[in-house]
């Protein structure tokens, strides 16, 4: 390891100062930090509020870890709500909590929470799991690739297999593509939909689109491989305005919703759009598209309708909520690596993270809560429901994108960050579990932060694996 934990400790104990603590599941706020330096690969930088955000994130993450007789669980939310299962289970961002959770050591503790979705029922599904839609075998097939085992994968094949074919039964539309009510797809009060018309949505479109491939890829089925194909061709065909340059609703009457809203850009996140697609892109830094002082918004600010659905009923009509920057901000990492005409700069992606790391604060200390007004930052919805609210991510989008650990099935190590070049003198991530190795990735432009010379390092278990003098792409 080359950072020392204790440096980092003073950001646990002022997390731990600010509450009253009124909710505690499996891990109390007194034992976060012995689990926090166990578990999570610690970070630092030179921008110290990113760096307090980076671990809050994780504290908070901590918070929602239950125990339940059919093993740990992952909550969305720490007080009890109305419209979830059992133990306060809920599906809708069970991607998110994956793709989180894969930077963690222990591995132990996703495999017990996606096989509490699939068999915690007496062997079978809990009856929630359908509540929402959602991208489980794409976000296993991602979690493997930084293991390094596709073990969960392989043990629960049939169980997803079974899974896809019922979204097929139930949601599939007579066009070839799914349709799903907003408030199914965990974005309710939409400009686009309500919680009871049956849209086409990009959103559950790009989800069984990257199901498909995932189970014709790791569980080795091509039928799938095709299913996926012809998926992806009626989303383009059927879901792209040529006019708009965006990704959109399409009605049930066979018209295009008027408006650009952020579930545009999830195609992008699973690799579903294409060069000609890229224009769509220009609408993130367009003030009068997504680019919000605060965030980015889930729906155009032109348009008409813009923040008309009233405010702390969900609405997902214009406000920030960090769900849909997740998945935006995941789809621009993949653009940019994918395509090199992107209408917008490449340091557009780090704009947007640095933006949505200050937008964890409320009366002066960190939160994070279900959505966020995107001119003055307030948060939405009352603090005791939705305090520490799980329901997105930020670890995997600093690893990934702005460090830009880019996991790989086989083994090659590959680093492509997206912090631009000038920015920061030094960075590290340090103890990054990856194919049963731990990482080291770090930055350092002299040489004097860490000792080891300068430029972009890599490390596994504390060798030296590969040098670059420049932030550039690296693989090792």
């Amino acid at each position: 390891m080359v950072l020392e934990s204790g440096a980092f400790a003073h950001h646990i104990e002022r997390f731990n100062a600010m509450e009253d603590e009124s909710l505690v599941q499996l891990i109390p706020n007194a034992r976060a930090w012995e689990w926090l330096v166990a578990s999570a690969p610690l970070f630092e930088c030179p921008d110290t509020q990113l760096t307090e955000t980076y671990y809050f994130r994780w504290w908070s993450f901590r918070k929602h870890l239950k125990q339940t007789p059919q093993g740990r669980i992952l909550t969305e939310f720490l007080a009890p709500v109305r419209h979830a299962g059992a133990f306060n289970s809920i599906s809708c961002a069970l991607g998110h909590h994956i793709a989180e959770g894969r930077w963690l050591r222990e591995t132990a503790l996703l495999d017990e929470y996606v096989a509490f979705w699939f068999r915690g029922n007496e062997g079978k599904p809990q009856p929630h799991f359908h509540k929402f839609s959602g991208w489980v075998p794409a976000a296993l097939e991602a979690r493997g690739n930084v293991t390094g085992s596709h073990a969960l994968f392989t043990t629960l094949l049939e169980d997803m297999i079974a899974d896809f074919h019922a979204w097929e039964k139930e949601r599939l539309a007579p066009e070839g593509l799914f349709w799903q009510h907003d408030v199914k797809d965990g974005m309710e009060e939409s400009i686009s939909g309500s919680r009871t018309v049956q849209n086409l949505r990009p959103t559950i479109n790009a989800y069984m689109v990257a199901s498909a491939a995932a189970l014709g890829r790791v569980g080795k089925r091509p039928e799938f491989i095709a299913r996926s194909r012809e998926l992806i061709a009626k989303t383009q065909a059927l879901l792209w305005d040529e006019k708009a340059q965006f990704f959109k609703v399409r009605r049930p009457d066979g018209s295009l919703s008027d408006a650009r809203e952020a579930i545009g850009f999830v195609p992008w996140q699973f690799g579903i759009a294409e060069r000609k697609h890229s224009a769509a892109w220009a609408q993130l830094t367009d003030p009068q598209g997504f680019a919000a002082p605060f965030g980015l918004t889930t729906a155009e600010r032109r348009h008409p309708k813009f923040r008309t659905h009233g405010t702390g009923k969900c609405e997902w009509d214009g406000a920030l909520w960090p769900f849909a920057t997740s998945q935006t901000l995941t789809g621009l990492a993949s653009a940019l690596r994918r395509f090199n005409n992107l209408p917008i700069p490449r340091r557009a992606w780090f704009d947007a993270f640095l933006t949505y790391a200050r937008s964890h604060q409320r009366e002066g200390k960190p939160y994070i809560g279900e959505y966020q007004d995107e001119t003055t930052g307030v948060w939405i919805k009352g603090e005791e429901r939705s305090r520490y609210y799980n329901h997105s991510t930020f670890a995997d989008l600093l690893i990934t994108g702005l460090v830009g650990l880019t996991p790989r099935a086989d083994q090659k190590i590959e680093v492509d960050p997206l912090l631009p070049e000038g920015t920061w003198p030094w960075f590290c991530l340090d103890g990054v579990g990856y194919h049963g190795r731990l990482l080291t990735i770090l930055w350092d432009a002299t040489g004097r932060r860490y000792g080891r010379g300068a430029g972009l390092q890599v490390l596994a278990d504390g060798k030296k694996l590969g040098q670059s003098n420049r932030l550039r792409k690296l693989i090792v």
